[in-house]
């Protein structure tokens, strides 16, 4: 059995290695101190993301030398790191929270639809249903009042800027009067 010499590819390993340490050094020696002064979600993104971009390199470095990287366990990290970016991103970017409000007039609908037949609840029900409307139709006013508050204010603007060009335009209903005239 014939043994070769491995000093050659022992010393180019040890030679690259040292490169990746002198490459890396600023960003790795000194990253308990960049992470210290870090609010912890910007820590934890410091953290995934090192540790994704060490994990790519690696992911990289087997894919060039030809190693079937689908099997082997460095795929598997890099699954768990993207996980750990999700997270964070989650984290970052909430769901937005739907409106937990209850549409009681519905609500009451359907429970005199179901418990008609108990006239003290059927009456209960009308009651409340009766109420609800009352309310809602008390808001349609309350926000058409408030519309009708704003709108002499444009009107008035309206006229003067009318007034200060010197051409008087009708309102709509002489306007709707006139057209009804000539049909």
């Amino acid at each position: 059995m014939d043994v070769t010499d491995v000093t050659p590819q022992l010393d180019h390993l040890e030679d690259e290695l040292t490169k990746a340490e002198n490459t890396l050094a600023p960003l790795l020696g000194d990253l308990n101190d960049i992470s210290s002064k870090l609010p912890l979600l910007d820590k934890a993104k410091l953290y995934v993301l090192v540790t994704y971009a060490l994990e790519s390199l690696l992911f990289s470095a087997l894919r060039l030398n030809g190693v079937d990287t689908k099997n082997h366990a460095i795929f598997t990290e890099l699954a768990r790191v993207r996980q750990y970016m999700e997270k964070i991103q989650k984290l970052e970017n909430p769901p937005q929270e739907r409106d937990k409000s209850v549409n009681t007039e519905a609500a009451a609908r359907i429970l005199k639809a179901d418990l008609g037949d108990n006239k003290d609840i059927k009456a209960k029900l009308s009651e409340l249903i009766a109420r609800e409307r009352e309310k809602a139709a008390a808001k349609a006013a309350a926000e058409a009042a408030a519309a009708e508050k704003k709108r002499p204010a444009e009107d008035s603007a309206a006229d003067s800027s009318a007034a200060e060009t010197g051409s008087e335009k009708p309102n709509k209903r002489q306007k709707h009067k006139g057209n009804r005239k000539k049909k």
